[in-house]
C-alpha cells in the first residue's frame, strides 16, 4: 500500500516534473532554486509563487531564493538531510510500501500511552533503535507510542519543542523511510503510535518566515515566545489555518499516525468565531471518518468544551486532554514540594486529588493561585475519565527541573508503589514517561544545540540558571545545573534498557506489567461501557476513597495516605488489587490501597 497527502503548499510529484509552490506574501521577488540551478517562480496571486520543472523528481534538493539573496528552505519540506538552513529535499511519499493496510487503529479506552523522546530512548537515538524495543513495549502491556516532535529543529540534540519545519521529520533519528517502517512495524504489533506537534510558536533558530511571510505573525496577540501565529488575520489568517491545518492531515494520513497531541493549545490565541481549535478538530473528523484517531490536547486553561461526546458517547471534537492537576495532586503528596504552580495544591492535596480522579479538573472556575487567583478551568464532571491522559511523570514534569531528577529520585519507592496502582488501574488514560516503568536512574534534563551560534548557545544558558535562581537549593550556586548546550548533558539523559534486568528496577517493571495486565482484563471492558458519573469522598484524614460507574459496572479505589491504619471494611465487589488490604483483617495500613470492581447497581 503506498500513501500519500496532496496539499497545496511544498512540493509535489507530477507526472511532469516536480511542482514547487512557496506562499511568500511580502517578499518582492521569488527564485526556485533547483539543484544550484535558479529558474523562475510564477507568482499566481494572492502571494503565491509555483513553479513546476520537469525532469527532476525525488531527491532533488531545492530553496526558495529571497529577493535575490537569501536562500531558505520550503516551510513544507518533507525532509531537511543537512538541518533547518539547508535546501529540502524532494520526496515521493509513495516510494514507501506500507504493510498495514487493514490497521484501523485501537479503541481510545484501551490506550496506554509511552512518551519517548526518540534521541534519548535507546543507544542510537533512531527510530531504528526505538523499533528494536517495540516488543518490550508490547510485553510491558503499552498499546501507545507517543513521540515528542519531530519537526526539524536546530542541530542534533533537542526535546522537539524548537522545531521550524512542521512537515520535516528531523534527520537525526533517520529517514522519512525510517519513521515510516517504525510505525508500519508497531501497526503489525498492535501498538498505536502518536505523535506531538506544535502550532503555538516556532523555535529560535531556522525559521524564514518572517522573510516572505511577515503576516504569518500578528502583534495583536503576545505569547512567551513573542508576536503570535496569525490564526486569525484578516489578509493571512486563512492560509495559516491551512498550513497546520494540512500538517495533521499530512501526519495522520501520509505517515498514518493513529493520533496527535497538540502542545499548548493554551497559547494559540485566536478571535475568529470558529477559533482554530474546532476548526482543526472538526476536519480531521470529517476527513478520517472510519479510523480510530486520538486527538490529545495540552491545555492549561482546563477547557472542558474542547472535550465534549456527541449523542453516541464519541469525541464531538478532541478526544482527551493531558491531567495536569491529577499529577500535580500526586507530586505534592509524594515530594511535599509546595514550589511554583505545586503551591496551588499544597493547600489541600488530597482534595484536588480526589476532584481530579472523580472529574477531570481540580479547578473547575476556581481562583488559581499561580495565576494571581484568577479563574481556571470550566466543569468536567460530566466528562468521561478517558476524556483525560494521566501521568506521574512526564517530559515536562522531569525535564523542567533543575537537574532532571525522575520521580523515583524525589519520593519513597512503596509510597510509589501506591501511586503507581493508583495512575494504572484508575479508569482515565494512562501515560508513562520512558523508563518510569522499572525507575528509570538517568534524569532527563533540559538540552538544545545552537551551535554554532554561541550567542543564541550563551542566551539559553544563562537564561536556564536565571530561571532556577529564585529556587532556595540554587540561590547561592547555580553552577550545578547542567549546561543545556553540552554534549553530555544530553547523553546524561539517555536512558539504560539493561538497567530494567537488575534490582531494585527488575522489581518495578515486574510490579508495573502485573498492574498493566490488570488494567486490561477488568478495568478497559468496564471502561467500553457507558460512564455514568463518579464520586469522591474523603472518609478520614489522609483516606481516599473513590467510585467510577458505568453501565457495566462500578469501579472503586480506596487509598490510606496517612500514616496510621484506616479500618476500610469493604463489603461488596471483587477486590483486583491491593498492596496490603484484606478482606479479613479489613484494615488499609499506612500508603496502601486496593481497588474493587463490581457488577452494575
Amino acid at each position: 500500500m503506498r500513501r500519500a497527502h496532496t496539499m497545496r503548499f511544498g512540493s509535489e510529484l507530477a507526472e511532469d516534473g516536480v511542482r514547487f509552490a512557496l506562499w511568500a506574501p511580502t517578499a518582492q521577488d521569488v527564485t526556485l532554486v533547483v539543484d544550484g540551478a535558479d529558474r523562475p517562480a510564477f507568482e499566481t496571486g494572492d502571494g503565491w509563487y509555483v513553479a513546476t520543472v520537469p525532469g527532476v523528481g525525488a531527491g532533488a534538493r531545492y530553496g526558495f531564493r529571497i529577493d535575490g539573496d537569501l536562500v531558505v528552505p520550503d516551510p513544507a519540506s518533507r525532509f531537511q538531510p543537512d538541518d533547518v538552513s539547508g535546501l529540502s529535499e524532494v520526496i515521493d511519499p509513495q516510494a514507501y510500501d506500507w504493510t498495514d493496510g487493514a490497521w484501523r487503529g485501537r479503541a481510545w479506552e484501551e490506550a496506554v500511552v509511552y512518551e519517548v523522546h526518540v534521541g534519548t530512548a535507546t543507544p542510537e537515538g533512531t527510530y531504528a533503535g526505538l523499533e528494536k524495543k517495540l516488543d518490550d513495549l508490547v510485553d510491558l502491556g503499552i498499546t501507545a507510542i507517543e513521540l515528542l516532535p519531530l519537526a526539524d529543529f536546530k542541530g542534533t540534540s533537542n526535546w522537539g519543542y524548537d522545531g521550524v519545519l512542521p512537515y520535516a521529520p528531523d534527520s537525526v533519528y533517520g529517514r522519512p523511510e525510517d519513521l515510516k517502517r517504525l510505525i508500519d512495524q508497531a501497526h503489525a504489533k498492535g501498538l498505536m503510535v502518536l505523535i506531538d506537534c506544535v502550532y503555538n510558536h516556532f523555535g529560535p533558530a531556522g525559521n524564514y518566515l518572517h522573510a516572505y511571510a511577515k503576516t504569518f505573525f500578528t502583534e495583536r496577540h503576545q505569547t512567551p515566545w513573542g508576536a503570535g501565529i496569525n490564526f486569525d488575520g484578516e489578509e493571512s489568517g486563512r492560509i495559516v489555518r491551512d498550513f497546520f491545518i494540512e500538517n495533521a492531515l499530512y501526519w495522520l494520513e501520509e505517515y498514518h499516525f493513529d493520533g496527535i497531541r497538540f502542545d499548548a493549545v493554551h497559547a494559540i490565541l485566536d478571535d475568529s468565531e470558529t477559533h482554530f481549535l474546532g476548526e482543526l478538530g472538526a476536519t480531521i473528523r470529517r476527513t478520517f471518518p472510519d479510523r480510530h484517531v486520538h486527538l490529545i490536547l495540552e491545555n492549561e486553561a482546563n477547557q472542558a468544551r474542547w472535550l465534549e461526546r456527541d449523542t453516541a458517547g464519541k469525541p464531538a471534537l478532541h478526544t482527551a486532554q493531558w491531567a495536569d492537576d491529577l499529577h500535580h495532586g500526586w507530586h505534592v503528596l509524594l515530594t511535599g514540594e509546595s514550589a511554583g504552580y505545586y503551591g496551588s495544591f499544597a493547600d489541600k492535596p488530597l482534595e484536588h486529588l480526589a476532584r481530579s480522579l472523580a472529574e477531570g479538573f481540580a479547578y473547575q472556575g476556581e481562583p488559581f493561585p499561580a495565576l494571581d487567583n484568577h479563574p481556571r478551568g470550566e466543569p468536567s464532571g460530566h466528562l468521561p475519565p478517558s476524556a483525560f491522559v494521566t501521568f506521574l511523570q512526564n517530559h515536562d514534569q522531569v525535564g523542567n527541573r533543575a537537574l532532571g531528577e525522575r520521580l523515583s529520585h524525589l519520593s519513597d519507592p512503596s509510597k510509589l508503589a501506591l501511586a503507581r496502582a493508583g495512575l494504572l488501574l484508575a479508569p482515565q488514560i494512562p501515560m508513562l514517561w520512558m523508563g518510569e516503568e522499572w525507575s528509570a536512574s538517568a534524569p532527563f534534563l533540559f538540552f538544545v544545540d545552537f551551535a554554532p551560534d554561541e550567542d543564541l548557545n550563551k542566551a539559553v544558558r544563562e537564561g536556564r540558571r536565571r530561571e532556577f535562581k529564585s529556587f532556595a537549593a540554587f540561590a547561592d550556586d547555580t553552577s550545578v545545573i547542567p549546561d543545556p548546550t553540552e554534549a553530555k548533558t544530553f547523553t546524561d539523559s539517555k536512558i539504560d534498557w539493561d538497567e530494567a534486568e537488575r534490582e531494585p528496577h527488575r522489581a518495578v517493571w515486574a510490579d508495573t506489567r502485573n498492574l498493566l495486565q490488570i488494567r486490561h482484563q477488568n478495568v478497559v471492558p468496564l471502561s467500553k461501557t457507558r460512564f455514568l458519573g463518579a464520586k469522591a469522598e474523603l472518609p478520614a484524614p489522609c483516606i481516599l476513597d473513590v467510585t467510577w460507574r458505568y453501565e457495566g459496572g462500578w469501579l472503586r479505589f480506596v487509598a490510606n495516605l496517612g500514616e496510621e491504619e484506616y479500618s476500610a471494611n469493604i463489603q461488596d465487589g471483587q477486590v483486583i488489587w491491593s498492596n496490603g488490604y484484606t478482606r479479613q483483617s479489613g484494615l488499609l495500613p499506612a500508603w496502601t490501597g486496593v481497588f474493587v470492581l463490581g457488577g452494575a447497581r
